[in-house]
């Protein structure tokens, strides 16, 4: 009898069904300091224990997307273990700060099924929650992925694609409990430029480029545990190329927006996101950012503003989709999300 797990194809998803993740994972301090080497990561609130209590919380949170790779890293072995690429993300929030000593844990429902016309692939939609040691939902999400069929005679399930909002309500946004802007220190965050000073349409040139390293994105994707064997096995790809995680690209872009965005402090929600072009070691990414939209919020001194994150392999900024509708060559990254930002 077979002891090991090929992992799931596309004709084991169905409808409803609802996967409990294997291993939970404690996070220590180790983990920020990680999260911080392998990223320029320097928003204040995720860097300073004082910077944090000074703004209302407890301590500093692990870095909202470290959090997010954790509770992601936990769905790979079951959702994308076979997966060809991982398309898209929506309705994500961020419900509770993660703190060092948290154990995280992971959920998905498989919520949509569509075989796509070559028969040989088909997308499963799945909303997946991450849980701490007191089954507090800490954050949830959801992707889609293009996974593999492991026999292309299987017949194709009916197709059921979810309804998803392109864009969370402010008010649905969760802030954490006590944050509070109105005692922020814009010396220490690093830039002076606050919620009021930022227009709708107004576009940022993160300036800054980091060239990918093999060494760094296999690291990343071994910290949190992601076992997808497109980023680590060279001859499972036609090409011979290990492809990086989306998620570093995500971290990555995320750490260079701090030219321009430092104040932007805490993610709390994903509105929708696409991995755009395929990454590997050698390229050298930029990013740039649009301000979608703005809203206050009832916590004291906080707003949200709702940013578009491009990350591009050295392209020019702000170019974005061509004539067809179709993402430029150079785009790596497109990211929709709302941030909370001082007022």
């Amino acid at each position: 009898m077979a002891k090991t797990n090929p992992g799931r194809f596309f004709e084991d998803y169905t409808l409803g069904q609802v996967i409990e993740h294997a291993v939970p994972r404690t996070v220590g301090a180790g983990e920020r300091a990680l999260y911080h080497a392998l990223y320029p990561a320097r928003h204040a609130l995720y860097s300073s224990d004082e910077f944090a209590r000074t703004s209302g919380l407890p301590q500093s949170p692990l870095d909202d997307l470290a959090a997010f790779h954790v509770v992601f890293g936990k769905t790979v072995p079951d959702v994308s273990l076979n997966a060809v690429a991982n398309l898209g993300y929506a309705e994500g929030r961020w419900l509770k700060p993660v703190y060092v000593g948290d154990t995280l844990r992971s959920s998905s429902e498989v919520i949509g099924v569509k075989q796509n016309s070559n028969g040989k692939t088909g997308v499963v939609y799945v909303r997946t929650r991450g849980m701490n040691q007191r089954d507090e939902v800490v954050m949830e999400y959801v992707r889609w992925v293009m996974v593999r069929k492991r026999d292309v005679d299987a017949p194709a399930p009916e197709t059921v694609v979810p309804e998803l909002s392109k864009v969370i309500d402010p008010a649905d946004l969760v802030i954490p409990d006590g944050l509070n802007f109105t005692g922020y220190d814009f010396a220490q965050a690093g830039e002076a430029h606050r919620w009021g000073d930022y227009e709708v349409g107004e576009t940022i040139d993160h300036v800054d480029g980091v060239t990918l390293e093999e060494a760094e994105h296999m690291m990343a994707t071994r910290l949190w545990q992601n076992t997808a064997k497109v980023h680590f096995d060279a001859t499972f790809r036609p090409d011979g190329q290990r492809l990086i995680y989306g998620g570093h690209i995500i971290s990555l872009a995320r750490a260079l927006s701090f030219n321009g965005l430092a104040n932007a402090q805490m993610i709390v929600g994903l509105n929708g996101g696409a991995h755009a072009n395929p990454a590997f070691s050698g390229l050298t990414v930029k990013a740039w950012s649009e301000v979608l939209d703005k809203a206050e919020t009832s916590a004291p001194g906080v707003g949200a503003i709702r940013l578009r994150l491009v990350a591009t392999k050295g392209g020019e900024p702000f170019a974005l989709k061509g004539e067809d509708g179709k993402y430029q060559p150079d785009v790596l990254l497109d990211l929709d999300y709302w941030a909370l930002m001082p007022m």
